[in-house]
């Protein structure tokens, strides 16, 4: 047994800093959150082409859903704390994978990648930066009601009334909001393809069929996603929503 020098200072030990298996896990699940959020998200906002009553009953009903068991809004914020842990340990882990590879790679250059691959794959963490200045934007924008327009946000009203529809149309109206959202579209498209190619991988598992059927459902995710979501700005612009 060694014994510590007399006088020789003690050095306080290092906490365990999390293997590269558990960040890709992580990232993994924290990712198939954030895909079934924005899909189900999608869907809701489908609700839109019913006017004005359809949308804003659903906004109001993700307020109350649960009652009398559960409080108003809880189911609603018990999400908003799911999505808003998930996204902190998704960025962390992204930052440490990234910075882990940097530093093993060192000089080398990384592996050569073609097409569709090497796009996704080094605009990635670009890519996530741009979502998550969107998420913000759009909170901002329609839940806190920072810069609807042109006719102004509108809160609920003492009765618990939603104006979902007429806050979604004024913020579409300006162009430059509406380009930005169906842009962000393409963008988490493409994060949700190389994303969840790489799900499998993470945590390990290798079969070459429940690859491709797995590929082949966020494929159609991320192309769901995009046409729902993105068609709405366009359709507001267009005059086709009002």
């Amino acid at each position: 047994m060694t014994l510590a020098r007399v006088g020789s200072p003690v050095r306080p030990s290092r906490a365990p800093r999390p293997s590269t298996v558990t960040l890709k896990v992580a990232m993994a699940v924290t990712g198939v959150i954030f895909v079934g959020f924005v899909f189900i998200h999608m869907i809701g906002n489908l609700k839109i082409y019913g006017g004005p009553e359809s949308l804003d009953s659903y906004a109001r009903w993700l307020r109350e859903v649960g009652q009398p068991l559960i409080p108003r809004m809880g189911v609603l914020w018990s999400l908003r704390v799911l999505l808003v842990v998930s996204l902190v340990i998704h960025v962390a882990a992204a930052i440490a994978l990234w910075w882990r590879g940097r530093k093993a790679r060192g000089p080398h250059r990384r592996r050569h990648l073609r097409g569709f691959t090497a796009v996704s794959a080094r605009t990635m963490l670009l890519g996530g930066v741009l979502i998550l200045a969107f998420v913000i934007v759009h909170l901002l924008d329609l839940t806190i009601g920072a810069g609807a327009a042109p006719a102004g946000y509108r809160p609920p009203d003492p009765d618990g009334t939603i104006h979902a529809y007429a806050n979604l149309v004024a913020s579409f109206s300006r162009p430059w909001m509406a380009l930005f959202y169906a842009g962000t579209m393409l963008v988490i498209a493409v994060h949700i393809i190389h994303g969840w190619r790489t799900v499998l991988q993470d945590i390990g598992i290798t079969g070459r069929r429940l690859r491709t059927v797995w590929i082949s459902i966020g494929v159609a995710l991320a192309i769901g996603i995009v046409l729902g979501n993105a068609a709405i700005p366009v359709l507001v612009l267009a005059g086709v929503i009002a």
